[in-house]
C-alpha cells in the first residue's frame, strides 16, 4: 500500500473549495475505478502490488456504503474497435506486442477484463464499461446517466490507477457540479511519487481527500442521526 502524504498546507488551501465532513448515502455513489485482472492481479499486463494492497479497503468501504443505503459502481476499463467507442488510431499501435496484450486483456469476455476474483461486488451494483480513462469520458455516457437518474450528488472515488483513471473521473465529476471525496488510501498506481502527486492536485482543487476510516465514520454518523 502507498505511503500516502498530504501536506497540510495543501490540506487547508483546498478547504475553502471542496471539504465534506457529512455524506449522505441516498444521495451518494461509491465509484470503483477498474479493479480489474488486468490492473490488479500479479502477472498480468499492468498487474500493481498497490493495487492488489487495497482490495480489502474497498470492499470494506463497498460494504459500508450498501449498508448505509448508497450506491456502489464498478467500471472496466474496456477497449471496442467499433465507434465511437473506439480510440483514435493514432492512440494505440496493435502492431505492437505490448499493446496487443493490453487490447487482448481488456476487450469483453477475456478473463483479465472481468473484476479481480477477490473483489467483492453486490448484486444490487451496478457494473459500467467504460471506453476513456475517465469514466465520464465515455462516448455512452453510462456514468453520468445512472448518476443523474438515482439523484446522486456526492462522488467517493477509489480503485487504479490513481493518477490516471480515478484522477480523470475525479476532475470530470468536480467540472459536472459533483462533490467528490477521493480515497487516500484505496487507490492506488504504479508508485507513491506518482499517486502523492495526484492526491496533491486533488485536494487543491478538485476533491476533498479523505482516507477509508474517515469515510466510513461519515457513513455510520449519518445512520446513527437518522435511527435516533
Amino acid at each position: 500500500m502507498h505511503d500516502a502524504f498530504l501536506p497540510e498546507w495543501a490540506v487547508e488551501r483546498g478547504k475553502w473549495l471542496n471539504s465534506f465532513g457529512e455524506i449522505d448515502p441516498a444521495r451518494t455513489a461509491l465509484v470503483i475505478v477498474d479493479m480489474q485482472g488486468a490492473f490488479v492481479a500479479q502477472g498480468e499486463i499492468f498487474g500493481n502490488p498497490h493495487a492488489e494492497a487495497i482490495i480489502p479497503a474497498v470492499n470494506r468501504l463497498a460494504a459500508a456504503m450498501r449498508a448505509a443505503g448508497g450506491t456502489v459502481i464498478w467500471t472496466r476499463q474496456t477497449v471496442s474497435e467499433e465507434a465511437p467507442l473506439a480510440m483514435a488510431p493514432w492512440q494505440y499501435d496493435p502492431t505492437d506486442a505490448r499493446v496487443r496484450e493490453a487490447i487482448d486483456a481488456l476487450t469483453p469476455g477475456a478473463a483479465s477484463h472481468g473484476l479481480h476474483p477477490d473483489m467483492v461486488a453486490a448484486g444490487s451494483d451496478l457494473v459500467l464499461d467504460k471506453y476513456r480513462y475517465s469514466a465520464f469520458g465515455c462516448p455512452s455516457g453510462a456514468l453520468e446517466a445512472a448518476l443523474r437518474q438515482r439523484g446522486i450528488e456526492m462522488l467517493v472515488i477509489a480503485g487504479t490507477l490513481t493518477n490516471v483513471c480515478c484522477e480523470s473521473t475525479a476532475r470530470d465529476g468536480y467540472m459536472r457540479g459533483f462533490k467528490v471525496i477521493f480515497l487516500s488510501d484505496a487507490t492506488a498506481t504504479v508508485c507513491d511519487e506518482e499517486h502523492n502527486a495526484a492526491l496533491l492536485s486533488l485536494r487543491l482543487h478538485f476533491a476533498d481527500v479523505r482516507d477509508t476510516s474517515a469515510v466510513i465514520s461519515m457513513l455510520e454518523q449519518h445512520s446513527n442521526q437518522v435511527t435516533s
